[in-house]
């Protein structure tokens, strides 16, 4: 079992070491599963756990401490929380709500809670898309103010948009953060004035988000470590009910034991949408001994707008991929499977391709599924981990499993990413992400994970740019 230490030097002065974990919540159906977007250093660790439709991560704000589960999101930027017990409001949030109890924020119960100001750098990036329109003049500051930059007048309400059409109101609000240490001499460090969103409206998004992007509001941002990157390994969707496992998460300097096996392709990055993290996908292989199918050049370049690439996403469940490539994909993958399908579940999930699975004495066997292996670019490539595309829908009945494959295709639209690379997918996966080059190890006696190392710098995400990403 990998576990937080093979992340990080023990007592490393320079990362943070947490954990997340995946909640109960049920498996999403394909159109809701895509969502956009002190002075000594030490060791820090808390659980990351495992939910059926993302990975949570435990917050701990406020003075006393008020402690908030909310989503790890690489594909977005700012951290928020719902706000108030009874005040937060969340439209076509029933499904989940009947089966989970969200913890909430209040400022009000907190000593160390206070509105961010209108002129400061974070309420001036989270208005950013609002053009012409300057916080401060909207919160009412004169202009004596304004010309002299002295304006403390609260930061204007925000509305923040995902890419599946969730949305999130609220107010920038700062408290202390306080996160928990590895190191035996540091138990606990607070980070004061950390800025998150406190939320009272939301549709589609129940939960909080703690925001993973390159902006300046995302929480690697905030906690000075972007700049060393940060390294996860997202443990299967099988431990979701149990308390007591977590996938661990580096947040600073990530090292490694070996470089021996890695391979290296280049990182993208968009001139339209910088602080998200691309790869470039070139082929994608189903079976064994088979030539690779190639993919749109879409996958891999940017256009002049910025827009194309295969957009890594921790907040969106399922692998997203272009048409007709998609049902290229489908049509090799079924031709393949000797398996009956399951069209009833399949008209009745939204998912594309179901099977039904022998399951002798009702317990789950290795399947005769057919392998994937995506193609990055420098020929890199990487064997899906089993069971990181087709999934048991519920237990067998009768002898007999349905498992769906967690693949979707990418909704139309000539904007924005021509692909996601989902949490699903990327189970059972150590991936880091860093601008220093350096990276997390994978114990090598852990035979059923890969490894897979994701790096960025400044460079533009066109042919000739050297940004890498790293599989080991």
């Amino acid at each position: 079992m990998i576990t937080s230490k093979s992340l990080a030097r023990q007592g490393n002065p320079n990362s943070l070491v947490l954990g997340l974990s995946r909640s109960t919540a049920s498996l999403p159906t394909p159109k809701s599963s895509m969502r956009r977007r002190p002075s000594e250093d030490s060791d820090i660790m808390e659980p990351l756990r495992e939910v059926r439709d993302g990975y949570l991560i435990s917050l701990t704000l406020g003075t006393p401490p008020q402690v908030i589960q909310v989503y790890m999101d690489t594909g977005s930027d700012l951290t928020w929380v719902p706000y108030g017990n009874l005040s937060f409001d969340c439209m076509d949030c029933d499904d989940y709500r009947n089966n989970k109890l969200v913890a909430t924020y209040s400022p009000s119960h907190s000593t160390s809670s206070f509105r961010d100001v209108c002129s400061s750098s974070f309420c001036i990036d989270i208005h950013s898309s609002d053009n012409s329109l300057d916080p401060c003049t909207v919160s009412g500051c004169s202009l004596s103010m304004l010309l002299k930059g002295t304006c403390t007048r609260p930061c204007p309400s925000f509305a923040y948009t995902y890419g599946a059409g969730g949305v999130v109101i609220g107010t920038l609000t700062r408290d202390t953060l306080r996160v928990h240490g590895s190191n035996p001499s540091v138990i606990t460090r607070d980070i004061p004035k950390f800025t998150f969103g406190c939320v009272g409206s939301a549709y589609r998004e129940p939960i909080g988000i703690a925001g993973f992007g390159k902006g300046p509001l995302s929480l690697p941002s905030q906690l000075g470590f972007l700049h060393k990157g940060f390294s996860h390994c997202f443990l299967p969707f099988k431990f979701a009910n149990n308390p007591n496992i977590s996938s661990p998460l580096v947040i600073g300097d990530v090292a490694i034991s070996s470089r021996n096996n890695m391979q290296f392709t280049p990182m993208l990055k968009s001139p339209m949408y910088p602080n998200y993290y691309y790869m470039g996908l070139e082929a994608i292989t189903v079976g064994t001994n088979i030539s690779p199918t190639q993919v749109p050049l879409t996958l891999r370049e940017f256009d002049s707008q910025g827009n194309g690439g295969m957009l890594i996403d921790s907040g969106t469940t399922y692998t997203h991929l272009p048409e007709p490539f998609y049902s290229q994909l489908l049509s090799k993958l079924d031709s393949m499977i000797t398996y009956p399908r399951a069209s009833e579940v399949e008209a009745r999930t939204g998912f594309d391709l179901c099977y039904k699975v022998p399951c002798p004495n009702n317990t789950f066997m290795d399947d005769q599924f057919p392998s994937v292996t995506f193609h990055f670019l420098n020929n890199v490539s990487v064997v899906l981990p089993q069971g990181n595309h087709f999934y048991a829908m519920s237990a067998p009945v009768n002898s007999i499993a349905v498992k769906c494959l967690l693949f979707q295709s990418m909704d139309d639209g000539d904007y924005g990413p021509a692909g996601v690379f989902g949490s699903f997918q990327q189970q059972n996966m150590e991936q880091s992400m860093t601008k220093m080059g350096n990276i997390c190890n994978i114990s090598s006696d852990s035979k059923n994970y890969s490894g897979l190392g994701f790096f960025f710098n400044n460079s533009v995400g066109k042919r000739g740019s050297k940004p890498e990403l790293q599989v080991w």
